[in-house]
This record gives C-alpha cells, sequence and structure tokens, in this order.
C-alpha cells in the first residue's frame, strides 16, 4: 500500500520549519555552512541555504558529499559502486557545519557522512539537519533538526522525491507486507 504524506507544497512547509529552527538554534547564520549528503540532502541544502541567506551575501556556502566509500555495507550495495565525488569549496575549520539528509533511518549514512566530513578538517560543531526522521536506528545518532517524524515499520519505505533529483517534490510512504522484500535505497528512480 502506497500514501502519498506530502505534496510539493507540503514539503516547501517543511523546508521553511527546518530552516526555521537552524536559524533560531543557531542565534542567525553567522559562520554557517550547509553539506548535503548525495543524492537528496543535497537540493534539500540548496533550499535551506536560500531561506536562510535571505537576501545576505554572502550567502551560506553549500557543500555536497558523496558517501559511496565511507559506507560500512559497500559490498553489500554493489560490485562496482558509482562514486559521484564530494564537493565543498570552503574551509570547514572552525565553522559550524549543518549535515542535511532527506531520510534518516539506521543512522548508517550519517556516520558514513561524518567520517568523511572530519577527513576534510575540523569544524567546530556539526549539526544534523533532515526533512524525514523515521526511526529504527541501528547507532546512536539523533538528528538536531527534523521537519517530520514519521511512525513506520522497519520494512516499510520512505520515499522523497525532489524537483532537481526526480521531477517532483512528494513523500510517499509505502507500507511493505512481510512476504515483501523492501528495495535498496539505490533503487529508487532516477
Amino acid at each position: 500500500m502506497t500514501r502519498r504524506l506530502a505534496d510539493a507544497k507540503a514539503v516547501s512547509v517543511l523546508v521553511a520549519r527546518l530552516a526555521g529552527q537552524i536559524s533560531r538554534h543557531n542565534r542567525g547564520v553567522q559562520d554557517l555552512a550547509l553539506v548535503g549528503i548525495k543524492r537528496r540532502g543535497v537540493p534539500i541544502a540548496e533550499r535551506l541555504a536560500a531561506r536562510l541567506s535571505a537576501g545576505r551575501q554572502p550567502g551560506i556556502p553549500v557543500g555536497a558529499i558523496d558517501i559511496t566509500l565511507y559506507r560500512d555495507d559497500l559490498q553489500m550495495v554493489a560490485e562496482t559502486p558509482i562514486v559521484r565525488g564530494s564537493e565543498i569549496g570552503f574551509d570547514i575549520n572552525g565553522r559550524t557545519l549543518v549535515l542535511v539528509d532527506d531520510v534518516v533511518f539506521t543512522g548508517r549514512t550519517i556516520r558514513a557522512a561524518l567520517s568523511e566530513l572530519l577527513d576534510f578538517g575540523r569544524p567546530r560543531a556539526i549539526q544534523l539537519a533532515a526533512l524525514v526522521d523515521r526511526g529504527h536506528r541501528e547507532l546512536p545518532i539523533q538528528p538536531d533538526f527534523v521537519a517530520r517524524v514519521i511512525k513506520t515499520r522497519r520494512s516499510d519505505l520512505v520515499d522523497i522525491f525532489l524537483k532537481e533529483t526526480d521531477g517532483r517534490d512528494e513523500i510517499v510512504l509505502t507500507k511493505v507486507g512481510q512476504s515483501q522484500k523492501p528495495r535498496a535505497k539505490s533503487q529508487k528512480p532516477k
């Protein structure tokens, strides 16, 4: 059973909610930078930066990281992983970074992202922002900022579609029965 949890308007509201949480917690945006986890964390980070910058020049820097080679399940994902590369065009040393992902689930993606980020330098602090928190952690990782918490079963699928990567903004929950095997995240339509 598939159910739409958010349409384009609701996704926009969720991004605004996340931006508000980040701004309030950091008392503004001084020395703040955003780093999105590829793929869908990057457009969310860019949208957040646009809202947080709101006419400020220069705007908030945004970077992107590809955690492929930092995953602890790399052998299970693919024989030949597709590496898209990381782009962080600013110095992270001494800066507050907000790591941005679309969905926080087991915590393993975030662990990999933290390992990679620290290879770039030593930020003053790293905060975690996610559009959706669906629970079921396997590691002791919790987001600092969450736009929406969704109660799910471990086997359920939460798909976030964004205009920049998928041509539309939408959040969809698919209830997967006991006899169905959930598909890997990398099998989402591109």
